[in-house]
């Protein structure tokens, strides 16, 4: 493991062995000095922030952006200190702490016995909505994760997930699909993060009006289990809860080859994000470049 590796590995360590035990509004301080620190200092992460908010806010000024990136970063470090704190939050703070509209389309889809795919981009604090679907509705789901590196990085967030009462199946190995599906024809639920997909097997979308990849995975699985397909967004407020809402299933189209039913209800989902995003722009936490326009043609990658 490289020195950089093991900085980055020992600093989310740190931070969930440390944050968690901090007072809750000294958490909240430290994560809004952070975010304010790094906003200042214009790093790559924070540049590509406000240029995404270029996008999803048309003919903002550069005053408008600043104000945006700097309430982004905010978003962003409430995330993280709330996840750093979730595996020591009681089950009464976590009820607390969410609230969603639209459940009935979650509960009705999982009633009915053929599984439920619930979609949604990287709004707010995607944890702490899994973590309350398993406690305060006593729902197991099973969701996908990233390879990190370094590998004990990865594990770190697998540990943490499986904590909270997910079932994590390695992004990479090919397996988890077939994982996916099983758990689906069984009946459960299965959780994506499903805004930003690099890979060559990435649906394109028009996305606040230019062209971005999402993954296929939520469409086909509908297709191929029959499950239920539900896009979800979230956002903050003003108070210590994260909000979100359910919106209505997407419906899998009556014709047309498996590709082309693929690509409409990819359309559908990137639709409903981007309604969700572009009513809170502060809280879609997407430090890297999405839309092929911003992509290196040479490496495919950020």
């Amino acid at each position: 493991m490289s020195a950089q590796d093991r900085l980055t590995d020992g600093l989310y360590g740190l931070g969930w062995s440390t944050v968690k035990k901090l007072p809750e509004p000294a958490a909240v301080r430290l994560g809004q000095t952070i975010a304010d620190l790094a906003w200042k200092q214009r790093g790559k992460g924070v540049q590509r922030l406000e240029s995404n908010y270029a996008r999803v806010v048309p003919g903002a000024s550069p005053e408008r952006l600043a104000e945006l990136s700097r309430a982004g970063m905010r978003s962003y470090l409430r995330y993280w200190m709330e996840s750093f704190r979730l595996p020591a939050w009681s089950k009464e703070r976590i009820r607390d702490g969410f609230d969603v509209k639209g459940l009935h389309h979650l509960t009705e889809g999982l009633a009915a016995g053929k599984g439920v795919v619930l979609a949604l981009p990287h709004l707010a604090n995607w944890d702490l909505a899994g973590a309350w679907v398993t406690t305060q509705l006593g729902i197991p789901f099973t969701t996908v994760a990233e390879r990190l590196k370094p590998e004990t990085l990865y594990d770190r967030f697998v540990a943490y997930r499986e904590g909270l009462g997910m079932e994590v199946l390695p992004h990479s190995g090919g397996t988890a699909f077939g994982t996916l599906a099983r758990r689906l024809r069984d009946g459960g639920l299965v959780c994506l993060v499903a805004d930003r997909d690099l890979s060559a097997s990435g649906v394109e979308v028009d996305f606040f009006g230019d062209t971005a990849r999402m993954p296929a995975g939520p469409a086909l699985l509908a297709q191929q289990t029959g499950a239920l397909l539900l896009p979800a967004t979230l956002w903050y407020d003003d108070s210590p809860m994260t909000r979100g809402r359910i919106h209505p299933p997407v419906e899998v189209p009556e014709s047309g080859t498996r590709a082309e039913r693929t690509s409409l209800m990819t359309q559908a989902l990137a639709d409903v994000f981007a309604t969700g995003i572009a009513d809170h722009p502060q809280d879609w936490h997407m430090l890297q470049r999405l839309w092929l326009a911003d992509l290196d043609p040479a490496k495919g990658t950020t």
